[in-house]
């Protein structure tokens, strides 16, 4: 198994930490900074979740650099990404951080799109993430982080950046999805 893949593999042995810490009913007790009241629990699961987010970037950088792309890789890191991102936003509906309608689009969209790759592959091709994917994750986990952290640091300005931040994510994942389907919309003329 090479660098990029352990890194990937890395990332799907954090996300069952970072379930416990948010899932298990853990009194760490909570801490004030800047006007916002932040769960240690909370604060620990999304330095948890920052460092698996971190190692999406850098596997692909390495699998890119030193070109070690292989097919495990392509199946395993957005497979990875879609575990990661959809237990956050799973457990931010339970703790009440967020809207149980968004996190339903957010995820039926994972969904279709994975369906739809499913599709791509069975006839041999291979539909890479384009630059609105890229946007739309790193919208998510960007929205999930101001979550978990209260809308730290922008708690004492009553600004409640966390939820646009949510609402934008939301955006570019409709509009990612969108295009997807849209680029890719031959293969269902093709199954006629």
């Amino acid at each position: 198994m090479n660098l990029p893949n352990k890194i990937t593999v890395s990332r799907v042995c954090l996300i069952p930490v970072f379930l416990l810490i948010m899932a298990v009913p853990f009194d760490w007790g909570t801490f004030e900074w800047l006007g916002a009241k932040i769960p240690v629990t909370h604060f620990v699961g999304a330095v948890i979740f920052a460092i698996a987010s971190m190692t999406d970037w850098i596997d692909g950088h390495y699998a890119r650099k030193y070109n070690l792309v292989t097919n495990f890789g392509k199946f395993l890191d957005p497979l990875a990404d879609k575990l990661l991102v959809s237990t956050a936003f799973i457990l931010l509906v339970g703790l009440k951080l967020a809207p149980a309608w968004i996190v339903v689009v957010i995820i039926a969209r994972e969904f279709a799109v994975t369906g739809l790759r499913l599709i791509l592959a069975e006839g041999g091709e291979v539909a890479a993430a384009n630059m609105l994917g890229k946007i739309k994750t790193w919208t998510q986990i960007i929205a999930i982080l101001l979550l978990l952290l209260h809308n730290f640091p922008f708690s004492a300005l009553s600004f409640r950046l966390d939820l646009i931040a949510l609402w934008v994510a939301l955006i570019f994942t409709i509009w990612s999805g969108a295009d997807y389907f849209y680029l890719n919309r031959g293969v269902f003329a093709r199954s006629k």
